[in-house]
């Protein structure tokens, strides 16, 4: 069996079930059925949420298992919460939000100076 998509793979809208089958007795039940939340998540979401839980949330073990970065396993998380509905509710949902490791990654690549880091670093202590 396949799983079931959530999404058409045509015009991107939300699909609906019409008919469930019982592969043992062969009773089938037609009508308009929706799909859980996660349902129309994409494989990607699934994959991250799935890594999410087996790391039981632990960010730092998430980026060992996935080997990615914390600004990226952040962005990746604000995503899956935005597919499943959740409305931000706190200064984090701020796009100038950023937090110290995120400075530090920013400051190791190059992408911003010595004194930016410490402008962004105090800014982040108040």
């Amino acid at each position: 069996m396949r799983e079931v998509i959530g999404k058409c793979p045509v015009c991107n809208e939300g699909l609906v079930i019409t008919k469930l089958s019982c592969p043992n007795c062969h009773t089938q039940i037609e009508g308009k059925f929706t799909l859980c939340k996660f349902c129309y998540l994409t494989q990607d979401q699934k994959n991250f949420l799935e890594a999410f839980v087996k790391c039981r949330g632990n960010l730092k073990e998430l980026e060992k298992e996935l080997n990615i970065s914390y600004p990226t396993i952040k962005s990746r998380l604000e995503n899956l919460r935005s597919a499943l509905g959740f409305r931000e509710e706190t200064d984090f949902a701020d796009e100038n939000y950023i937090d110290s490791r995120e400075v530090l990654e920013k400051l190791s690549k190059g992408e911003i100076s010595v004194e930016e880091a410490k402008k962004l670093l105090r800014k982040i202590k108040q």
